[in-house]
């Protein structure tokens, strides 16, 4: 039996420490980081890959990799125009893809 690939909404699991660390920012940056995740939850790739793809990110946002020799690696979401920022990795299995977030940091 083959299931077909599963799409948006993506399903998005914290490391410990990252979570810890969202848990501890104030409550405004809290928000932050939830709309950063709400955004990489609800994309059609998180990777953004392609031209304009990242455009529908909301202003203060943008998504790169880590690595620019590993384009399908850990990659970066940038939100409050730098301030802070969501460090992912996607595995986009057929059955159960997940997004790991394993860091978190706001300044």
């Amino acid at each position: 039996m083959t299931f077909p690939f599963m799409g948006p909404p993506w399903q998005a699991d914290w490391t410990k420490e990252a979570e810890d660390n969202r848990n501890a920012l104030p409550a405004p940056a809290r928000a932050l980081v939830d709309a950063a995740r709400a955004e990489l939850v609800t994309a059609k790739d998180p990777y953004f890959r392609g031209i304009d793809t990242a455009a529908d990110l909301p202003t203060g946002m943008s998504v790169e990799p880590v690595q620019s020799t590993r384009p399908g690696g850990a990659h970066v979401i940038y939100f409050d125009h730098g301030r802070g920022w969501l460090r992912y990795l996607f595995t986009p299995r057929t059955a159960d893809p997940q997004i790991i977030i394993d860091e978190c940091i706001w300044q």
